[in-house]
């Protein structure tokens, strides 16, 4: 993170377009932090140096006297995973003591997988120009993405095409609910265009497909990632050797693989009727459908799609459900914080946008605290985590 000192000229420097001052969190604040950090993410310029937003600072650099608590401070760093921005920003929030008062300081980093959208839209500031993206800019953003290193989920792979894409299912379905509807009406890009603005290929000019582009369009997505499916089985015991009730190998574009597996879910779940004292009947399942939904998700936003061709694999037992995603903890995420509150990162980050166009993710890092409420209010135990390097297991027990 940037220093005091550093911190202190950038809040000073009347002239640099990587700063943005605001006194208080009041009236349209929100929404002009939000359109900075995904302007600063983006990084038009090139700077590849954080841009800051100071909350609590007036526009000449001196201390505005705004109290900075803890309330304001979560506030803030929960723009990060509300879901308006994707992919999710790298950023830091913090209080800081400057120009002899307290602010809260946010450090936007710029992206390593532009372009950043805020609400469909593509936002960025050079100079004095500050705004929606346009055509040129999107494709210069994209230019960026190709010449660094960038998570496996946004690499091109050599073998596909264009063909292997759904070109339907995109123009149909996707793009009206990935771009803002307004600029939708405004946009005369070709196909290959609309797809490389949405990271579904490399570059129109090369038009090779990237993983997160076959694993969200392709129907033959097996063809080039074979252990991108998920391996549903039901037994009639405690453990794998028991007979099996129900199995499902399920595999195509990620949103048919999870409707597809949540069907299979909600076929396989028993009610329960139980009758309250005032003769009210009460139904619940043996398992919290929302649980099981926000846990075979992640498995599937969170996995590894690399060097391996290990499925996700859903096993239910008598007693309890084991759900195992292909690779360890990533990033930020440990095998000693993983599942606490804020431990989130991205391996995918481009399968994390296109999951939240979708429907199917709403705020990042919101899943496992999810379903912990959920298993609580139904009854369950709470979930229980078996990490190793190589996998990550959730295991979800009954109802007692």
């Amino acid at each position: 993170m940037l220093t005091a000192d550093e911190l202190q000229a950038l809040l000073l420097d009347e002239e640099s377009d990587r700063v943005e001052r605001k006194r208080a969190l009041t009236g349209d604040v929100p929404t002009k932090i939000r359109e900075a950090i995904c302007a600063f993410a983006n990084d038009l310029p090139d700077y590849r140096m954080p841009g800051v937003v100071f909350v609590g600072a007036n526009p000449d650099g001196s201390a505005f006297g705004t109290s900075i608590d803890d309330q304001l401070l979560r506030t803030l760093s929960d723009m990060k995973l509300d879901g308006r921005i994707v992919p999710p920003p790298s950023m830091a929030v913090r209080k800081v003591e400057l120009a002899g008062g307290s602010m809260a300081v946010i450090e936007v980093q710029p992206s390593d997988a532009p372009p950043v959208r805020l609400d469909g839209r593509v936002l960025i500031r050079i100079g004095p120009r500050r705004g929606v993206a346009t055509g040129q800019d999107e494709r210069i953003l994209s230019e960026k993405r190709r010449f660094r290193d960038k998570p496996f989920d946004a690499h091109p792979v050599p073998s596909a095409a264009i063909s292997d894409l759904d070109q339907r299912y995109f123009e149909m379905e996707y793009v009206p609910r990935a771009i803002a509807p307004d600029l939708l009406e405004m946009n005369n890009r070709t196909y290959p265009e609309r797809l490389s603005a949405l990271k579904m290929i490399d570059s129109p000019e090369n038009g090779l497909p990237t993983v997160a582009g076959l694993l969200v369009l392709s129907p033959r997505v097996l063809d080039f990632l074979p252990g991108a499916y998920v391996q549903f089985v039901r037994f009639a015991g405690q453990d794998t050797n028991s007979a099996i009730l129900d199995e499902a190998r399920i595999d195509g574009p990620v949103g048919q693989v999870l409707a597809r597996l949540e069907d299979k879910l909600k076929a396989n779940l028993k009610q329960e009727v139980a009758i309250g004292t005032d003769l009210h009947e009460e139904r619940r399942p043996d398992y919290p459908l929302l649980a099981l939904q926000q846990i075979v998700r992640n498995a599937l936003l969170h996995r590894t799609y690399e060097h391996t061709n290990a499925p996700v694999r859903v096993y239910w037992f008598a007693d309890h459900i084991e759900i195992a995603s292909p690779g360890g903890p990533f990033g930020a995420v440990t095998t000693e914080n993983f599942g606490a509150p804020h431990a989130t990162d991205y391996r995918n980050p481009t399968l994390a946008e296109a999951m939240r166009v979708l429907g199917f993710v709403q705020r990042f890092g919101f899943g496992i605290p999810a379903a912990r409420a959920e298993l609580t209010k139904n009854g369950n135990p709470q979930p229980e985590f078996a990490v190793t390097p190589e996998f990550v297991t959730v295991i979800v027990r009954g109802r007692s």
